[in-house]
């Protein structure tokens, strides 16, 4: 079975629920307490075994290629400060042997089109895709090593998902189960919540097998007019190419303001303790 290498971030939102302070700034460089959340996404993957980052990126984005870029100078200043525990920390922002590809997305087509403008850096090869807006906390080795473990064991596209209920399942991409089985028979997106099918909501973390680019390449656009990430899964779901796993851990939507603030009261708690 082939080994889970890359994962795509897509960032090329605008963030415009955090203006202004996104007027200027990325959304994924908005910190949780000391680091910003698409660092804890990229740490995440790496903990999988992921090697190769590949960030789809937008207009204005490119502080988060000098987040994760070398910065000499900051580093020598602090070292003449003998602040070593700090120049450390600014150097080791990434392990050594992790590769960062920064691919464009010309224009803000929906989550399934940002995938696909991955797919030349990403190949022939399976690989996660981590919506840093979705900060999970959780147990063991995480969410997307959850999900690789998955993939290994059957080769399938891989979905983690939560319980939701009530209205808000409306939100979301939503399962339609396969009876008591891990494998998914297909996928909702943002249904009305009296025609969910479930309460199984698809969250920010996926494996995605590479036959997923040629369900993208040729889909029409679906809700919102957007090239839907969730229409293509979908697809795969009908060939029983799909399977779900429970999220091990708790989710925080950082791409509203209430769910970012409650994320940092929790990390802050926990550092507290």
């Amino acid at each position: 079975m082939t080994t889970l290498r890359k994962a795509v971030f897509p960032v090329a939102g605008f963030g415009t629920r955090f203006l202004p302070a996104t007027k200027a700034m990325p959304k994924e460089l908005l910190p949780i307490v000391d680091k910003p959340l698409i660092q804890y996404a990229a740490e995440e993957a790496i903990a999988a075994g992921i090697d190769t980052l590949i960030f789809v990126t937008g207009r204005n984005k490119r502080a988060i290629e000098d987040h994760f870029d070398n910065n000499q100078e900051l580093e020598m200043a602090l070292r003449a400060k003998g602040k070593d525990e700090q120049a450390d920390m600014v150097k080791n922002i990434l392990p050594a042997g992790v590769e960062c590809i920064f691919v464009r997305q010309p224009e803000q087509l929906g989550l399934g089109h940002a995938v696909l403008c991955a797919e030349r850096a990403v190949g022939n090869d399976p690989f996660a895709v981590l919506l840093a807006d979705d900060f999970l906390t959780y147990k063991g080795s995480g969410v997307t090593a959850d999900l690789a473990h998955a993939f290994e064991t059957s080769g399938k596209t891989q979905l983690s998902v939560m319980e939701v209920n009530g209205s808000d399942i409306s939100k979301y991409g939503v399962v339609v189960p396969n009876g008591n089985s891990s494998n998914v028979a297909g996928l909702v997106e943002k249904p009305d919540a009296d025609k969910a099918p479930s309460n199984l909501a698809s969250i920010g973390r996926y494996v995605l097998t590479p036959d997923i680019f040629d369900i993208l390449r040729n889909q029409p656009a679906g809700a919102g007019g957007e090239i839907q990430l969730a229409d293509a899964i979908n697809a795969q779901a009908a060939n029983n190419a799909v399977e779900a796993v429970t999220l091990n851990g708790r989710r925080f939507d950082c791409g509203s303001v209430q769910g970012y603030l409650d994320a940092i009261m929790h990390v802050a708690d926990r550092r507290q303790r």
